[in-house]
């Protein structure tokens, strides 16, 4: 294996950390971006990875995203990640947990870690008994912050592709607007909700076909494959699954006007950045559109953070993807890049 800065995704990274606990069974990555603007928080994902360089490419790319997504957000954090390697048909216990905690707490302050995919709220509580550097914890009595980041994730994403139909479409509403949903969790869900109240004509796809087409019944909404959502005739497609799924293939065969979800790390390359701008394309920077959880658990953490408080961070979102689009339009310059240099800025790597 390659040395960690030999990756191609390792980006001036401040600290990489390799974990493992014998008695537990934990092997876990834990990725800081950077610091510039304080500690690198972003969540921990339990996840199976094939080969386990993937978990660290996946750490490095999810770092560096979070450091883009703080400084976007106007959040006083740098970016970090962590990645606990699941074993196929391994079983998350309590022992695996403390000893991330554990982990997390031997870095002192550098990374503040949450939930992510295949953490709960529930997981929370078992590594705070063995960290202070842990947000995202149940809501407690007459909490208006924290808990489950997902909700807050989908409003954002849900004005995000607001802002987007009105970029790409030109309207100011959903009604009648036909939607492709990839990935129906707790963000895509919520989009979903949000998005079918006000009218919109939507399709549904998970790799959970059971839960997609449970909503589908509810909204009233079309069920499509997973492996096809992405080259159905509509006018936006949301990405609200696992990233890299627009790739020099894939957006060849998009037959959308708009690219707009809370999956992270849409884009498999910088380069796809360019050829979804090249297709006419108005794609929305995840990192910018994903912010709400974030912003949430953030705040509950910083121990300033009130509902409105939240709500009305998450509702700056729209302007902050149009400032984007406003730049890429005068600039013939792809919106990601554009998103990339306002990032690289504010933690002062311009």
């Amino acid at each position: 294996m390659s040395a960690v800065w030999d990756f191609a995704d390792f980006d001036d990274h401040e600290h990489v950390h390799m974990f493992r606990d014998r008695a537990s069974g934990l092997t876990a990555v834990v990725a800081v971006h950077s610091t510039h603007l304080g500690p690198g928080a972003g969540g921990v994902r339990y996840w199976h990875y094939p080969q386990r360089a993937a978990a660290i490419t996946d750490a490095l790319r999810l770092s560096r995203g979070m450091s883009y997504k703080n400084a976007m957000a106007g959040l006083p954090m740098g970016g970090g990640k962590g990645v606990i390697l699941a074993d196929e048909g391994g079983v998350k216990t309590p022992e695996l947990l403390a000893a991330f905690g554990r982990a997390v707490e031997s870095l002192g302050g550098a990374y503040i870690t949450a939930e992510d995919v295949g953490i709960t709220d529930v997981d929370m509580v078992e590594i705070a008994k063995h960290t202070k550097y842990v947000s995202g914890l149940p809501v407690a009595n007459g909490a208006a912050v924290g808990g489950n980041p997902g909700p807050y994730t989908a409003l954002g994403v849900y004005l995000g592709v607001k802002a987007a139909i009105r970029n790409g479409l030109g309207t100011d509403s959903a009604k009648d607007v036909r939607i492709a949903i990839q990935g129906v969790g707790s963000v895509g869900g919520g989009v979903a909700r949000r998005l079918a109240a006000e009218g919109a004509k939507l399709t549904l796809a998970d790799v959970n076909l059971a839960r997609a087409k449970a909503l589908a019944d509810e909204l009233g909404a079309d069920l499509a494959d997973s492996g096809a959502i992405m080259e159905i005739e509509a006018d936006v497609l949301s990405p609200n699954a696992l990233g890299a799924i627009l790739t020099e293939q894939s957006i060849e065969k998009l037959r959308v006007s708009v690219v707009a979800g809370g999956a992270n790390n849409q884009l498999a390359t910088a380069a796809d950045g360019q050829r979804i701008h090249d297709r006419g394309i108005t794609y929305a920077p995840d990192y910018v559109i994903n912010a709400g959880g974030i912003i949430n658990v953030a705040l509950e953490y910083l121990g300033h953070g009130s509902r409105e408080e939240v709500e009305s961070r998450i509702h700056l979102i729209p302007g902050r993807l149009a400032d984007i689009w406003a730049e890429s339009k005068a600039s013939g310059t792809p919106a990601s890049m554009v998103a990339d240099r306002m990032a690289q800025k504010l933690i002062g790597r311009g």
